[in-house]
């Protein structure tokens, strides 16, 4: 297959729909050798069962000696991907510490520890992006930890662009993106959610997985690009 990414192998942590899929059949699409992994690599192999180019593994980002292991059965990669997240929503009198803790170690300690273990293994050409958000940039109550956590998502980026250049580091910023992350409002709560940031929003309408897969193969393509988190989020900050 011909393409941008053609004969690279592109590793993407995360789910089996929503923006991990996105990514996933975008970056297959633009001539990758994509691996998606997940804490339930099943559900992966079920959801891609058939699909061309994609083969699934099973990689918790909480645990060092599972993605340890992950890279050693990898062998080489020239990209890698974490969209995984985990959300600690709620006013600071009634945040629970371990969800948190959770959040933390599943989108800033779970990707350093990726880093970590595939910085050997990943061609000087190549890439690792990371999932920040938009609450680090439009400061809300109710989202504290949620910020705070892709704060620290932003800075960590930016540190391993440059203690591993030459590969590059970059982090993707979504806004409110149209995935099942907002079902629990209910059919009608999630229609008036969206209602009321697309009548905000600059862009005049609420984000698909597709703009983001297509941010993040531009920082996976862009070979002068690292360091730089992209705010795919309609200008929802500026509101």
């Amino acid at each position: 297959m011909t393409g941008p990414l053609r004969d690279e192998t592109v590793l993407v942590i995360g789910r089996g729909g929503g923006i991990a899929r996105a990514i996933v059949i975008a970056a297959r699409d633009a001539g990758a050798r994509v691996v998606a992994a997940g804490r339930d690599q099943q559900a992966l192999a079920d959801v891609y069962a058939g699909e061309p180019g994609i083969t699934t593994e099973a990689v918790d980002l909480t645990d060092e000696a599972a993605i340890a292991a992950l890279g050693k059965r990898l062998g080489s990669v020239d990209h890698a991907v974490s969209t995984a997240s985990a959300r600690a929503r709620g006013r600071l009198a009634d945040l629970d510490p371990d969800a948190v803790r959770l959040s933390f170690d599943t989108k800033v300690i779970g990707p350093l520890l990726l880093a970590k273990h595939l910085a050997p293994r990943i061609s000087e050409t190549g890439s690792f992006t990371l999932f920040s958000g938009v609450a680090a940039a439009k400061i809300a109550v109710g989202t504290l930890a949620v910020a705070i956590t892709n704060g620290a998502a932003d800075i960590l980026a930016r540190s391993l662009a440059l203690e591993l250049a030459p590969v590059r580091v970059n982090a993707i910023s979504p806004g409110v993106i149209d995935t099942g992350a907002w079902d629990a409002l209910g059919e009608q709560g999630k229609a008036d959610y969206f209602a009321d940031i697309s009548a905000r929003n600059p862009a005049r309408r609420i984000g698909t997985a597709d703009d983001i897969a297509h941010a993040v193969l531009f920082a996976m393509t862009s070979t002068f690009l690292t360091g730089a988190t992209l705010h795919i989020d309609g200008g929802e900050p500026l509101t």
